[in-house]
């Protein structure tokens, strides 16, 4: 699934949505949270068309679920403080660092979206004015 799904036109084709249409209306919101808003929106939708139908278990404490990780740290080369560090993943409880709409099924699923669609990323977690 990852070679047919590199942006989010891509993954709204894979799941027959209209790309033009499926965005929530954030008008409303504040400015500084409306791309946080859009962003995730996005995220869900490619997380779902990368997962192919997937779904987390969170009875199975024996399913691995994965997900993205990032540090935050500004320096001269990344001034926005974003960077891919590694990937984790919750393995029970209900303490997890994001939620089960932006889980993947592999770390390479994990992986793959972090790189790929890391601006989504900055502008879901990071507030920019």
């Amino acid at each position: 699934m990852k070679s047919t799904i590199k942006t989010f036109e891509d993954a709204c084709k894979a799941l027959k949505l209209d790309a033009k249409k499926v965005l929530p209306d954030v008008s409303a919101m504040p400015k500084k949270h409306q791309a946080a808003l859009i962003a995730h929106s996005k995220l869900i939708i490619i997380t779902e068309a990368l997962n192919e139908g997937w779904q987390p278990n969170w009875n199975d404490d024996n399913e691995w679920k994965y997900y993205p990780w990032f540090v935050v740290k500004a320096s001269e080369k990344k001034p926005a403080g974003f960077g891919f560090s590694v990937t984790d993943f919750a393995l029970w409880g209900t303490d997890t660092g994001v939620g089960s709409r932006l889980c993947f099924r592999s770390s390479e699923l994990a992986l793959y979206a972090a790189k790929q669609f890391e601006k989504l990323y900055i502008d879901y977690f990071l507030i920019q004015e």
